[in-house]
């Protein structure tokens, strides 16, 4: 057997984690309403726990990947945050994604910050993009809060969207927001 370590990451709200069985539910019901068009969806079950498995196998064979987000108040899985790299893409992105609940608090901010300092000072991933659908003016919207910059038009996955520039993080300043890891 194969193993290996997803690092967790605390914010101040937030346990950035790996993903885990506990969390197909949520992810099915998600992918199954039409808000999840945005990141690939909708899904039906059996596509839902594909995604699930590939998160896993992404961190196995990359090193790194998506985190999924525990709320520490409540304990709820909102959504997941972290770097993807898909053959064909033109490099490695940074995505966001809260679950309905979550949405409009910060957290995908705050999880974002987390994981793009993360991939920049452990990972060797800075200044990574975000390819954002047209449609997605939350996520644009973010992406300016979190300091990228349009760069060009993309497509990913056979999609139109928007290329948009993460800046570049000075490793030998301290963390953005405070958070603890774990390894």
């Amino acid at each position: 057997m194969t193993t290996f370590t997803i690092p967790t990451i605390e914010t101040e709200r937030l346990i950035l984690r790996a993903p885990h069985a506990d969390d197909l539910p949520r992810m099915t019901a998600f992918y199954a309403s039409e808000r999840s068009h945005i990141v690939g969806g909708p899904l039906n079950p059996a596509e839902a726990w594909g995604s699930l498995s590939r998160r896993l196998g992404h961190w196995m064979l990359k090193g790194y990947g998506l985190w999924h987000l525990s709320d520490k108040a409540t304990g709820a899985f909102a959504g997941w945050a972290g770097i993807i790299d898909v053959p064909g893409w033109d490099e490695p992105e940074i995505g966001w994604t809260v679950m309905d609940e979550a949405e409009g608090k910060g957290l995908a901010f705050e999880a974002a910050i987390a994981a793009r300092n993360y991939a920049a000072r452990i990972q060797g991933l800075n200044g990574v993009i975000s390819y954002i659908a047209h449609s997605n003016d939350r996520s644009r919207n973010l992406a300016e809060r979190l300091g990228a910059t349009y760069e060009r038009e993309g497509e990913v996955v056979g999609e139109p969207c928007q290329v948009w520039r993460h800046p570049k993080i000075d490793i030998s300043e301290p963390a953005l927001i405070s958070e603890r890891t774990g390894q």
